[in-house]
């Protein structure tokens, strides 16, 4: 599991119009009208091809909690994806992205500053540029090692050095063990 991956599809999925389905046979038949099959989506939950048939027929009601997560991670990766796309690009162009953290902060600075790392409790808006290298790195499947380094040059950027106006001495951020982490578009 990717946290701010996964937290910046949570902050994409705040925009959908409509309610992704609940029930796990309306989960399966969109699935199944997605991908054109039953066997396609056996494959990709990994279960029979007659399991994904029964859930469709609704002969099947309540999936196993390992199965129904996936099919709901599933679902919520293809549901409206024109929706998704108007607010990635929204948010990388005019809106910016806003990042709610509870994590240790710290920096690396001149000899004499006051480096230590310590828990910080941070709601930033970032500026849409940030918001489109996290989308953009996001999208190329970047790991979660790498969208915390371009969080941290983001919080260095905006919270740290105040775009410029202070901390201009200031080398590399440290954004590391994470508590909290939500984002918002």
């Amino acid at each position: 599991m990717s946290l701010i991956g996964d937290g910046l599809d949570k902050a994409v999925q705040k925009a959908f119009t409509r309610p992704a389905p609940k029930s796990a046979g309306a989960q399966m038949r969109y699935l199944v009208k997605q991908l054109g099959g039953t066997k396609p989506v056996a494959q990709m939950l990994r279960v029979s091809q007659r399991t994904v048939e029964r859930y469709v027929k609704d002969q099947i009601k309540k999936p196993r909690p390992d199965l129904a997560g996936r099919l709901d991670r599933e679902v919520k990766a293809r549901w409206q994806p024109q929706i998704r796309a108007k607010a990635k690009a929204k948010a990388a162009s005019t809106g910016g992205i806003i990042i709610d953290t509870r994590a240790r902060l710290g920096y690396t600075a001149p000899i004499g500053s006051t480096d230590q790392d310590r828990i910080r409790h941070l709601t930033v808006a970032l500026p849409p540029v940030h918001a489109a290298r996290l989308f953009d790195a996001q999208e190329q499947g970047a790991s979660d090692a790498r969208l915390q380094e371009i969080a941290a040059e983001a919080l260095k950027e905006v919270y740290f050095q105040d775009g410029g106006r202070r901390a201009g001495s200031l080398d590399e951020v440290r954004f590391t063990d994470i508590e909290h982490l939500e984002f918002d578009l």
